[in-house]
């Protein structure tokens, strides 16, 4: 990677060197991503002291749709800081981000159990998740248009690394949750275990802020004619594209958001021990994070939508008899398996969907239209896809349900690509 500073010709002054520009833009996605995997993770035991329910599933219901719930304020946090980047800049937006995230973070790290404060606590732990949410809600069109803005030529390779600190952080994660469940007994795990991660996740909000307040603005949008009505200028201007982003998106928010669901489902259906289960899930983080720059640099040279559409058919075709295999052989080998093959198809799909949602937008709504159409997905089908996937196998009885559900969002996305192509002549 090239980390010599350039001169920008929009500034006259040197511009950041990559390194520098991909951990300002990347370390905050990171923590949002770091954070929502952990709480996904340990689902179960956040279940028992924050949901307590006699119906263990009911009570996992719970858990998981208070999951969701902070989604719901994904689309205002988009509103607001999105408008608020596309009026003011992307570096203000991504430092206000990064100081909400840390914010929820600290509450539910140290957030008293229900034993201890009873209905307050779940009260807490919803506050906090939708504070999470809201900052969420601006911090992937933000970061995603600094890294694009800063690197016209190379919006795939530096775009795609919103998608490999996703990776990362899921290594992480799930490195804690194969420790933790390895070394710790149940008892400790319930008592102060599940609040490390949250510990940890807090300690990277600083380097965040510390990097992101020490770069400087990108060069496109100080070239750029404002806009005084971002918001309206998406709704009216750019109402097609904004449906197309929204549909785009909805396979890479599905996949997701499956794989976060993985260690829960291969412990609760499958019977695969939970630390062998977060340890198949490292694979998929190792995979995302390697291969997403590459499919990034490729989709520079030859395109968008063709990788896309590769990865949104094999995902279509793939994902049932992936689930069925799981299903006859639940074993720790046959989940790193799958993990693997998922991993690869999404780092294929999203890899290149950041750099596809910038070339959506013109700069003077980019930040806008994209955080719209990225987080009205998540919140429809990615921030729910744990709570509707152990719902469809509660009420079908059928362990191979999380398949069908992402092959309705392939089939979604499929038609979105190919109107992308056809409508807007984006390859």
């Amino acid at each position: 990677m090239d980390t010599a500073s350039t001169v920008s010709p929009a500034t006259g002054k040197a511009s950041p060197s990559a390194g520098r520009l991909i951990a300002a833009a990347s370390i905050g996605n990171a923590l949002e991503w770091f954070d929502l995997v952990v709480y996904g993770f340990f689902a179960a035991t956040i279940s028992r002291l924050f949901f307590p329910n006699e119906n263990e599933t009911i009570s996992l219901l719970i858990t998981l749709g208070t999951f969701g719930v902070s989604f719901f304020m994904r689309p205002l946090g988009a509103l607001v800081l999105g408008v608020y980047a596309d009026r003011v800049g992307r570096r203000a937006t991504l430092t206000l981000a990064i100081m909400l995230m840390m914010l929820g973070t600290l509450m539910i790290a140290v957030m008293p159990t229900y034993a201890a404060i009873g209905i307050w606590a779940p009260i807490g732990i919803v506050i906090a998740r939708m504070i999470q949410g809201f900052s969420a809600g601006g911090e992937f069109g933000s970061a995603t248009a600094f890294l694009a803005e800063h690197s016209p030529n190379r919006r795939g390779f530096f775009a795609s690394w919103q998608v490999a600190s996703q990776g990362l952080t899921t290594i992480l994660a799930a490195g804690f949750g194969t420790g933790l469940n390895a070394w710790l007994t149940t008892e400790q795990l319930e008592s102060w275990g599940w609040r490390v991660p949250f510990f940890f996740g807090l300690l990277i909000g600083p380097v965040a802020y510390y990097i992101r307040t020490r770069i400087d603005e990108t060069p496109e949008f100080l070239a750029a004619e404002r806009t005084e009505s971002p918001l309206a200028d998406t709704f009216t201007q750019h109402r097609t594209r904004l449906i197309l982003a929204i549909g785009s998106v909805v396979l890479g928010t599905v996949a997701t958001y499956l794989i976060l669901y993985m260690p829960t489902y291969a412990v609760k259906q499958l019977g695969i021990p939970a630390s062998a289960a977060f340890a198949a899930t490292l694979v998929t983080g190792v995979v995302q994070f390697i291969f997403a720059p590459m499919v990034g640099h490729w989709s520079d040279r030859h395109g968008r939508t063709g990788i896309m559409l590769t990865s949104a058919v094999l995902f279509l075709v793939l994902m049932y008899p992936l689930f069925l295999l799981l299903r006859s052989s639940p074993t720790f080998a046959t989940m790193i398996v799958v993990q693997f093959v998922i991993g690869v198809l999404l780092a294929g799909y999203f890899g290149a969907l950041p750099a596809l949602l910038t070339d959506l937008f013109p700069t003077q709504s980019r930040t806008t239209g994209m955080s719209l159409g990225y987080n009205i997905a998540v919140t429809i089908f990615g921030g729910f896809a744990p709570f509707i996937i152990a719902w469809l196998i509660s009420v079908s009885g059928n362990k191979l349900a999380p398949s069908f559900y992402v092959i309705f969002a392939a089939v979604i996305s499929l038609i979105s690509l190919l109107s992308v192509r056809k409508k807007l002549g984006l390859r």
